[in-house]
């Protein structure tokens, strides 16, 4: 069952996130260079094809699939939240004009529109990606369905969404420990939220249940990588969450000060010589139309 009440929190909070995920765009393209490319392995994209991206959030993998698909092809950039499709289109326009690393192109059209209900007509696309976006849906079987509808026949849908929390040391080293100075209620795992789907086979059932065929699920393990110190990785970790940071805003200085020294006790393997390395593991689900 889709969860009305949640939605509008859902995108209040991604409005006031867009700032922060465009102040670190680069070290959250780095970080999750791994899925997109999986998800471009996984969907079987190539030179010339048309792409669209749901949920495409700061910019990528809508960036990187352009430069995949070249001229000849395409990338429509699709968000829910007007904030976050400015953010994307500021990013693909500085990528663009970055010769040295020659990312970023013009063959990138921008949307915002609901995954639930997107604005374009059916068999328009060779294939369809989400990195990231689908457990935070009001309805991802109504996501799902409007994603096979728009990609052309025998064309490809392809999913990311983080595995367990426990694998994903990234997000519990801080939780565990902000957890001991505020208390959070259960987590519904039928909600929006990053381990909605962190169970093997439920995104997949989705799929097969929408009518998409040669449904695929696979582990994918990765590192987390990015020259970051323990204190930066909070601040990142801070920043990128509204969830954490409304917790942190009901922290004493006090607290805040212990919940820093007790974080980067508990994620000191995690950092050597400046750089952060977690090991993360996400599922990537994919079918054909």
């Amino acid at each position: 069952m889709p969860h009305q009440s949640n939605e509008k929190d859902v995108l209040r909070e991604w409005r006031e996130s867009a700032p922060y995920w465009a102040k670190h765009a680069d070290t959250v393209r780095s970080m999750f260079a791994p899925i997109t490319q999986a998800l471009i392995e996984a969907g079987g994209i190539r030179e010339g094809q048309a792409v669209l991206d749901v949920a495409g959030g700061a910019g990528e993998p809508s960036i990187t699939i352009a430069l995949v698909v070249g001229d000849s092809g395409s990338v429509v950039f699709t968000d829910a939240v007007a904030e976050m499709v400015l953010t994307a289109r500021l990013e693909a326009s500085k990528q663009a004009s970055n010769q040295a690393s020659k990312q970023g192109r013009t063959n990138i059209a921008f949307n915002q529109c609901f995954a639930e209900a997107l604005p374009f007509l059916s068999n328009s696309f060779d294939a369809v990606v989400c990195r990231l976006g689908v457990m935070l849906f009001p309805d991802p079987a109504a996501a799902i369905r409007e994603a096979l509808r728009v990609v052309r026949p025998r064309g490809s849908v392809s999913y990311a969404v983080w595995s367990t929390r426990d694998s994903n040391p990234f997000f519990h080293v801080v939780m565990d420990v902000v957890s001991r100075y505020i208390e959070s209620p259960p987590e519904d795992p039928d909600a929006p939220g990053a381990f909605r789907f962190a169970k093997r086979g439920e995104l997949a059932k989705l799929l097969t249940d929408a009518g998409a065929i040669d449904v695929n699920e696979r582990l994918r393990d990765f590192d987390l990588i990015a020259p970051l110190t323990p204190r930066e990785f909070w601040s990142l970790r801070v920043e990128l969450s509204d969830t954490l940071r409304a917790k942190v805003a009901q922290l004493t200085h006090e607290q805040l000060l212990r919940v820093e020294q007790e974080i980067e006790e508990a994620g000191r393997q995690f950092f050597v010589s400046g750089q952060m390395t977690f090991p993360a593991q996400v599922l990537i689900v994919s079918g054909r139309k």
